[in-house]
């Protein structure tokens, strides 16, 4: 608990929680909605071109008043004053947390250490700019002179999920005649299938690691290095065909990359926040500078509508708060992110890190082990595919799962009634949800008795439904900053460090280890337990042919 301070499972706030919990944990929604026609019209929050609609949860105008009243007494406001104001709320490293600054307009000003860090985001971003215009417009050559037709970012973790997600939700924008790929896995076959049908005189690489000295993606930018190198046999070629997003100049140059195409970002800036920094150089190559933009304003206006709304009228505050009140409540384990947009079919792997890697925390920021949940399992893919896997869990399953439906008012492929049965479908899930089926209904349309049961839905499954007009840059900046930001709440309240990640460590510190064990000319001297000492006598056995 931070020092001082009241338990959080001990305030006034959280047990009035408790207790209100313990009144309406029965409630169904089918009663709700019956005694307040009015309630799906008014539980809601329009703002910023996205409407949330929060009215199929298991919750009442006093749950609402109730969680505002945790956020206040949280010290909710004064968290986000200092996440802008560029406080060092990263206490395990003695950071800032400033990704807001990265979507901030030319002209404004967030300080670290006194440093206005504004000037420099904006000088990179022209960087950016210039070189991904010479790429498109095919002023950037290749070592032969060709001109480059493929672009494959190098990266993992925040350095993948964020650009992978971005590339495949934007699309729609970017320049069909690229080829752009991403690679993150150290297994090779991640890079032999990324480049196999590629001509290495037509490929760029861009690495992305801040101290270009990750494992993973040392190996596949060696790998790669080795490959573009076999068919142009020439080690001044890598300065043509691959590029860094570093801050480590003499990595990088003992890469073979020039030093003048290294694109800066900062400490201040988490893996998992970094798409609008220059992690994003390979969205920005394939959607342009002037989309690229468009996104960075969606980012900030998010950020800003985060930043002044009224705790009621703010929509991370509000999905923040609801995420909250299963988790801790109602003993929810994970939650589902479903959108109904192809295009967003890495959406929710992206937010698996967002949210997991930031909240997935058992300690409080003083390093006191906490005495409830925090962040949630979070999972889906896109509508309606799984419709025909999972939502059978989710619909008669023993867990209670809340659920965030995503869905547009307009496709970006407009073909016959293909969106209308989309939107159809996304309406329909929600309706089912929170309504069910009872066996009473299902009786009165001629069901066998023995088959009632299994034809009965309990409903009562709670979800928020976002519902946006198009997809667009600005809209999609709008809704990952609108993820972004919930997050802050949770950890704001749960009192923990959003912000570090020391649970990636141990299993890169041990694999640096046992990495020499696996290929050893002699049998090495295992120290490890039992089990992992078989698996590697194992492995050593059967990893060469004969």
């Amino acid at each position: 608990m931070t020092s001082g301070a009241v338990p959080l499972t001990q305030g006034a706030a959280w047990n009035a929680l408790r207790e209100h919990y313990e009144a309406i944990k029965a409630v169904q929604m089918r009663d709700l909605f019956a005694k307040d026609p009015g309630r799906g019209a008014r539980l809601v929050c329009d703002a910023q071109g996205i409407y949330l609609d929060y009215s199929k949860n298991r919750l009442t105008d006093d749950t609402m008043r109730l969680l505002l009243d945790l956020a206040n007494a949280a010290g909710l406001r004064a968290g986000i004053d200092a996440m802008f104001r560029g406080d060092k709320l990263n206490v395990t490293e003695n950071r800032a947390v400033l990704h807001v600054a990265l979507r901030a307009p030319a002209g404004a000003t967030i300080k670290v250490d006194g440093d206005n860090v504004v000037p420099k985001v904006h000088a990179v971003i022209e960087k950016m700019a210039g070189f991904a215009n010479r790429v498109r417009s095919g002023e950037w050559k290749g070592h032969t002179g060709k001109r480059i037709r493929n672009v494959v970012n190098i990266g993992i973790g925040g350095s993948d999920l964020g650009p992978v997600m971005a590339y495949e939700a934007l699309r729609a924008y970017s320049d069909r005649a690229l080829t752009v790929r991403f690679v993150s896995n150290v297994d090779a076959t991640d890079v032999a299938e990324s480049t196999r049908d590629l001509d290495p005189a037509e490929t760029l690489f861009i690495v992305c690691s801040k101290t270009f000295t990750t494992q993973e993606t040392l190996a596949n930018a060696q790998t790669a290095r080795a490959w573009c190198l076999r068919a142009l046999k020439n080690d001044k070629a890598v300065a043509r065909h691959f590029v860094a997003v570093s801050t480590n100049a003499d990595e990088v140059a003992k890469f073979g990359i020039d030093p003048a195409n290294m694109f800066e970002f900062w400490d201040w800036v988490g893996g998992r926040y970094s798409l609008p920094s220059a992690i994003g150089l390979s969205l920005m190559v394939a959607i342009g500078p002037e989309r690229f933009r468009e996104m960075l304003a969606g980012y900030h206006a998010m950020d800003e509508h985060f930043r002044t709304a009224p705790f009621d009228k703010n929509l991370p505050v509000l999905l923040g708060l609801i995420g909250l009140w299963y988790v801790n409540f109602f003993g929810a384990e994970s939650q589902a992110i479903l959108p109904y947009d192809h295009y967003l079919g890495r959406l929710s792997a992206y937010l698996q890190q967002l949210d997991m890697e930031s909240n997935g925390k058992r300690v409080d920021r003083d390093g006191s082990v906490v005495n409830y949940q925090t962040g949630p399992v979070i999972w889906g893919q896109p509508g309606t595919n799984g419709q025909h896997a999972y939502y059978q869990l989710i619909h008669q399953g023993t867990r209670l799962i809340p659920c965030d439906f995503i869905g547009f008012c307009r496709s970006l492929n407009p073909m016959g009634q293909h969106h209308d049965l989309l939107a159809s479908n996304l309406f329909a899930q929600t309706e089912a949800l929170a309504f069910g089926k009872t066996a009473a209904e299902v009786e009165t349309s001629g069901t066998p008795p023995a088959l009632v049961p299994h034809r009965t839905f309990p409903g009562n499954r709670p979800t928020n439904t976002i519902l946006i007009e198009q997809l667009t840059p600005e809209m999609f900046g709008k809704l990952i900053a609108l993820y972004e930001h919930k997050v802050f709440v949770q950890g704001t309240i749960w009192r923990i460090n959003s912000f570090d990640q020391w649970g990636v460590e141990l299993g890169k510190v041990l694999a640096k280890r046992i990495t020499p064990e696996l290929t050893s000319g002699t049998d090495p001297d295992l120290r490890h337990d039992s089990s992992t000492n078989a698996l590697i006598r194992r492995y050593r056995r059967l990893r060469l042919p004969g």
